[in-house]
């Protein structure tokens, strides 16, 4: 789904929700006027019938006074219905594409990006909610008041004094609440880090006993977290109770005023009951707002973060489709400085590989080939410099098209849930038995394959079992191989490697050069050297050698003779940075 397509969706939902909501406030004002109906019973109770006395009367207002009360419970109903299937709507428009543009921006992001479905879910939760009711109930507030300062002005301004009293309580709620909530969303955000990670190494907690500690940490935020919101909470009831008690004082002082002025004869006994049921639904709908004002903040702020991902995409425009790369890779000057740090990993890097070259790229620990390998097939951006595959930058490229024509294996292999066969086929469901099986073979697994007990449909857990970390790696080295990439890179793929499976490797790495694939493989392993057309030397992020492989292994000989080393001349170390 391309980013256009992610704001498309955004402005879709948004237009969906303000279509459905027009409707719903219409049915709210509906509701809202039937709900004079009762006030409006009363008082005819107390001035008509009572002093006629006539059961007609009595009988004709009571038909019409159910009528009315039954079809507001109805549009009240109605409004409800719509809001759910507005909820639902919108969480069906956005998930998918929340969920694919977090998956991009996580890339360059920090991982965080995937909260934004946490957030689609409090959006949700808030458009069902009483409080959003409430809000939709206050703008008719107004109306309730004028309707009793027709009753009586002095019992209007009690209703008007009352409103604007709350409205003061629940400003200085929310400066008191504000602090308290904001820290509680940050110390349960770090809990829930936490608990993440310990899903993730449950056998590193286990193997080395690191469960008290691991509980200690989550212990420890997630006691922050409910210390302020207990704290907030406190304050919030406070604000809350006091918000109630000014209501009903409100209540007991409209009656209280009401009879002195029925005493005087200014309004009628029936007049001072309707008027204080209609400051009761007056006041209500202000009270639920203000009880609801932090759940309105964060839905707002949730909104906030999902318009913000979805409109802030790394990839403004659609590119065009070009014919599928032949593999030819030019890497110019290429620098990377993480963020946030001064040290560079990559420095000022160029090399050239034409359609069906083979390069092992070798150095001690910490010279920065697995960066090289993440940026030779676009999953980190380098800080300058380019990489270009058939001449075009990567960034220019269509990214499906890109994947679909490069094969990664990264040095940490992941397996998704599912089917081996699954697996190789990138989880693609239009993926034939024939591309699959091309896969395995160019990978020279298919033997290994076939020698397990359901084969190809051998179920794999996310954890890679029942597989051994050979097993996964060689698997992974397929689904690399599948849709014919014009490039492979492979990050340390002997790393789990025994020595058949090694043989497999250089034999999958001798296809692919039978393939015009262009390989880059990034080895700590001299078994590998032997099937590559070229060599480079990594050295403190620079090339210390480059050159055809005989040439590069007879210098690094020379080197070693010689006593000097080319900041790098050990190709056994441990992993790249």
């Amino acid at each position: 789904m391309g980013p256009q397509n992610y704001e498309k969706s955004l402005r879709e939902g948004v237009a969906a929700v303000r279509r459905n909501l027009l409707f719903v406030m219409l049915m709210t004002c509906a509701t809202n006027v039937l709900v004079l109906a009762i006030p409006l019973y009363l008082f005819q109770l107390s001035d008509r019938v009572y002093t006629s006395r006539s059961v007609d009367t009595l009988i004709m207002l009571t038909v019409i006074i159910a009528f009315a009360v039954i079809l507001q419970a109805v549009f009240d109903a109605v409004r409800r219905f719509m809001l759910m299937r507005t909820a639902v709507e919108v969480a069906a428009r956005l998930g998918a594409p929340i969920l694919s543009a977090a998956a991009h921006a996580s890339l360059h992001g920090s991982g965080r990006e995937y909260q934004a479905l946490g957030d689609l879910q409090q959006v949700r939760s808030f458009m069902t909610s009483g409080t959003l009711m409430s809000f939709l109930d206050v703008p008719f507030a107004p109306i309730f008041m004028v309707a009793i300062f027709l009753v009586h002005p002095h019992l209007g301004f009690i209703v008007l004094g009352t409103a604007i009293l709350l409205f003061v309580i629940a400003n200085i709620n929310q400066r008191m609440t504000a602090k308290p909530f904001a820290e509680a969303n940050q110390a349960q955000s770090r809990a829930n880090l936490h608990l993440d990670s310990m899903t993730r190494n449950s056998q590193i907690i286990n193997a080395l006993a690191m469960i008290p500690e691991a509980v200690t940490i989550w212990g420890r935020d997630t006691a922050a977290s409910l210390t302020a919101q207990v704290r907030a909470q406190d304050r919030n009831v406070i604000s809350a109770t006091v918000s109630r008690g000014v209501r009903l004082l409100t209540q007991v002082g409209m009656l209280g005023w009401g009879a002195y002025l029925a005493i005087g004869g200014e309004i009628t006994g029936g007049m001072v009951i309707a008027a204080s049921i209609i400051a009761g639904r007056a006041l209500a709908p202000v009270e639920g707002a203000i009880e609801g004002w932090n759940a309105f903040l964060l839905s707002r702020a949730a909104y906030g973060r999902i318009a913000n991902l979805l409109t802030r995409s790394a990839h403004r425009f659609e590119r065009l489709r070009l014919p599928d790369p032949q593999g030819r890779l030019d890497v110019e000057r290429l620098l990377y400085v993480p963020g946030g740090t001064k040290q560079v990993v990559l420095n000022a890097i160029s090399f050239s590989l034409e359609p069906g070259d083979t390069l092992a790229v070798i150095g001690n620990s910490g010279a920065g080939k697995t960066t090289l390998g993440k940026m030779l097939v676009g999953s980190i951006l380098p800080t300058s410099g380019n990489v270009r595959l058939d001449l075009m930058d990567l960034r220019n490229w269509e990214p499906r098209q890109l994947g679909e024509n490069i094969g990664y294996l990264p040095q940490d292999v992941q397996l998704f849930p599912g089917t081996i066969k699954q697996n190789i086929a990138r989880m693609r469901d239009e993926a034939t038995d024939d591309q699959i099986h091309r896969a395995a073979v160019l990978a020279d697994v298919h033997d290994m394959i076939a020698s397990l007990p359901q084969g190809y449909e051998t179920m794999v857990a996310a954890d890679g079992s029942p597989l051994s970390g050979g097993q996964k790696q060689r698997i992974a080295l397929a689904r690399a191989f599948f849709g014919d990439p014009q490039l492979l890179v492979l990050d340390e793929p002997n790393s789990n490697l025994d020595v058949a499976g090694d043989q497999a490797l250089s034999r999958a790495i001798e296809h692919a050069k039978a393939n015009q694939i262009t390989v880059v493989v990034i080895t700590q392993k001299p078994t590998l050297l032997s099937v590559v057309d070229k060599i480079m030397l990594l050295a403190g992020g620079n090339v210390a050698l480059m050159g055809q492989r005989n040439e590069v292994l007879q210098q690094l000989t020379q080197f070693k003779q010689g006593g000097t080393d080319a900041g790098g001349g050990s190709i056994t170390g441990g992993t790249g940075q």
